[in-house]
C-alpha cells in the first residue's frame, strides 16, 4: 500500500513539476506577445485583477481547505461535499472585493468594469471545479489533473493572445478586456475537462460530484448529513493559519514599501520574480504531492503503531529524508554556483541597465536563501499533513512571534544598515530559519515518539560533495583565463561559471551516484516480475 501511494505521489510531483515549467514557458511567451500589442499602464492593471481575484479570493476561500482534505479524511463524498464550502466561502469574498473596488478610485482603462465581472465571474467558475480537484487529489489521479491545468493553461494563452492580436488589427481598444476573456477561458477549461474525465470514475468507484449525504459514526461525526466535524474543525484551525501565512507572503511587500527607496523596491521585486522561479516550478509541487503523501501515510497514526503503521511511518521518514537530501543538492548548486552566475545572467535577462543597479547584488543574495525556501516548504507540509489541531494552533502562534523577528530584522537590515533590497532577503532567512526550526523540533517529536528513525542528521553527511563544492567556490572567486575569457564579456563570465560548475555536477553525479539511482527508481520503479518476464518472451 505504502510503496504504492509513494509511487503515485513521485509520478505526481513529475507531472506537476513539468506543469509548471510548461506553464511558466507559455505565460513568458504569452507575456512577451502582449507587451507589443498593450501599455505597461494595462499589464499593471491586469496584475492588479489577478492579485484581487485569481490570487487572494482563491487563497482565502480554498487554501485551508484543500490542506484539510489532503489529511486522512473518510472516503472521497466526504472531500467532495467539504470542498463546497470554497464556493460557499468565495461567493461574498468575490462580492466583496469587486464592490471595493468600485467603490474606490477605478483604473482609467477601457472596459475595466467589464473585465471586472468577467474576473469575477471566472473566479466563481474556478471555485467550482475544487470537487473535482478534491477527488483527484484524494485519489492521486495526478494525471487529470495534469491535462485538465494544461488544457486550460493553452485556452488562457489562445484567449488571451487572440482577442489582443484581434483587437489591435480591428482598431479596437479592449484595455484589459483580453486578460479576463483568457482567464475565464482558463477557469471553464478547468471545470469542463475535470467533469469529462471524473464522471465515468464517478460511476466506478461509487461517489457523486454533487453534495450527498453521508453517514456519521462516533469517530467521525457530521454535521447537517454531509460536512465531517473533524474535518470542519481542522479547517477553522487553518484557516488562521493560512491568514498568518498569507501576511507573512506579504510582508516583505509592505515592508520593503516602508523602509526602502523606489530603486530598491525595484530590484527586490525582479530579483524575487527570477529567484522564486526555481520555488515556484520545483519546490512547489513537491511540496504539494509530499504533503499528500505524508497525509496518507502518517495521520492519526498512534504513539503506540501497529506492525504495518510502523512501516507506513517508516516509508514517510525516508521519503522526507530523501526530499530534503536531494534539497540539500540543489540548495549546494544555488549557494556555490548562483552568486557568480546571477549578475551575468541578470545582465542576458533583463538587460544591461538592471546592471547598473543593485539587482545583481539582490539576486546574489537570493541564491543564499534558496535552501531556506526548500526545507521550510516540504518540513512545513509534513507538519499541514498531520499536527492536530491544537498543535496548529500552537504552530499559528509561534507564527506571530516569527513575523514580529521578520519585522525587526527587516527593520535592522534595511532601515538601519541600508541594505535596500538584500537586507529584505536576509529578513525573510530569519523568517524561514526560525520556522525550520519549529518544524524539524515538531518532525523529530512526532517520529521520536513512535520510536521511527528520520536520518534527518545524515543529510549533510557528504565530506566528499562538500569538499569539491568547496574547491569550486574558491576555483569562482579567482579570475582564471581573464586574457581568454574576459574580452568576451557576459558570454566569458558565463561560460566561466559554467565550466566550473561543471566540474561540480561531475562530482556530484559520482560521490552521490547511489542516492541519485534511488531517487530515480523512486519515480520509475521497476515493473512487476510478471511483466518483465512478459516483455523477455
Amino acid at each position: 500500500m505504502s510503496n504504492s501511494v509513494l509511487s503515485a505521489s513521485a509520478k505526481g510531483a513529475t507531472f506537476l513539476i513539468l506543469l509548471q515549467v510548461g506553464s511558466r514557458a507559455l505565460t513568458f511567451v504569452v507575456n512577451q506577445i502582449l507587451l507589443r500589442f498593450l501599455s505597461p499602464e494595462l499589464l499593471g492593471v491586469s496584475a492588479q485583477l489577478e492579485l484581487f481575484f485569481s490570487i487572494s479570493v482563491l487563497y482565502f476561500a480554498r487554501e485551508s481547505l484543500r490542506v484539510a482534505l489532503q489529511r486522512q479524511a473518510h472516503g472521497t463524498q466526504t472531500v467532495v461535499n467539504l470542498s463546497y464550502l470554497a464556493v460557499f466561502f468565495g461567493i461574498p469574498l468575490i462580492y466583496g472585493l469587486a464592490i471595493l473596488w468600485l467603490r474606490s478610485e477605478t483604473p482609467k482603462a477601457p472596459y475595466f468594469v467589464d473585465a471586472l465581472n468577467l474576473y469575477c465571474l471566472a473566479t466563481f467558475i474556478e471555485l467550482l471545479t475544487e470537487p473535482a480537484f478534491s477527488a483527484v487529489q484524494q485519489k492521486l489521479l495526478y494525471k487529470i489533473r495534469a491535462s485538465a491545468e494544461t488544457t486550460a493553461t493553452l485556452l488562457r494563452c489562445f484567449g488571451t493572445c487572440g482577442s489582443a492580436i484581434w483587437a489591435s488589427k480591428s482598431g479596437l481598444n479592449l484595455g484589459v478586456l483580453p486578460f479576463a476573456i483568457g482567464q475565464l477561458a482558463y477557469s471553464l477549461a478547468l471545470l469542463c475537462v475535470y467533469t469529462y474525465k471524473l464522471w465515468p470514475i464517478t460511476t466506478q468507484h461509487h461517489f457523486s460530484l454533487l453534495p450527498k449525504p453521508i453517514p456519521s459514526t462516533n469517530e467521525a461525526p457530521t454535521l447537517l448529513s454531509h460536512f465531517s466535524t473533524p474535518l470542519l474543525r481542522l479547517t477553522a484551525s487553518l484557516t488562521l493559519q493560512s491568514t498568518l501565512k498569507y501576511i507573512l507572503t506579504q510582508g516583505d511587500s509592505l515592508l520593503i514599501t516602508r523602509y526602502a527607496s523606489l530603486s530598491s523596491q525595484g530590484a527586490y521585486a525582479l530579483a524575487s520574480n527570477y529567484g522564486g522561479l526555481i520555488a515556484r516550478m520545483l519546490f512547489q509541487p513537491i511540496e504539494e504531492s509530499s504533503r499528500t503523501l505524508f497525509a496518507k501515510l502518517c495521520a492519526d497514526a498512534p504513539a503506540s503503531p501497529s506492525a504495518s503503521q510502523k512501516s507506513a511511518l517508516e516509508q514517510a521518514a525516508r521519503t522526507l529524508y530523501i526530499i530534503l537530501r536531494v534539497y540539500a543538492l540543489i540548495s549546494l548548486f544555488a549557494v556555490v554556483l548562483g552568486p557568480s552566475a546571477a549578475p551575468p545572467l541578470l545582465a542576458v535577462v533583463a538587460g544591461r541597465k538592471w546592471s547598473q543597479t543593485e539587482a545583481p547584488g539582490v539576486l546574489a543574495t537570493y541564491c543564499y536563501y534558496i535552501p531556506f525556501l526548500a526545507i521550510n516548504g516540504v518540513t512545513e507540509a509534513f507538519v499541514a499533513a498531520v499536527a492536530t489541531s491544537a498543535e496548529l494552533g500552537a504552530q499559528s502562534a509561534y507564527m506571530g512571534a516569527f513575523f514580529a523577528a521578520f519585522a525587526g530584522s527587516a527593520w535592522f537590515f534595511v532601515g538601519h544598515l541600508g541594505w535596500g533590497g538584500r537586507g529584505v532577503v536576509a529578513a525573510n532567512a530569519v523568517n524561514m530559519a526560525l520556522r525550520i526550526v519549529w518544524n524539524v523540533r515538531f518532525i523529530r517529536r512526532f517520529f521520536g515518539v513512535r520510536c521511527v528513525e528520520t536520518g534527518l542528521g545524515e543529510i549533510l553527511n557528504a565530506p566528499y560533495t562538500m569538499a569539491a563544492a568547496a574547491v569550486v567556490a574558491g576555483l569562482l572567486r579567482q579570475d582564471l583565463a581573464p586574457e581568454m575569457l574576459g574580452r568576451f564579456g557576459v558570454l566569458g563570465e558565463l561560460v566561466r561559471v559554467g565550466a566550473v560548475g561543471g566540474l561540480l555536477v561531475l562530482v556530484v553525479l559520482f560521490t552521490e551516484r547511489k542516492f541519485l539511482l534511488e531517487c530515480y527508481r523512486l519515480v520509475r520503479p521497476a515493473p512487476p516480475q510478471g511483466e518483465r518476464k512478459g516483455t523477455s518472451k
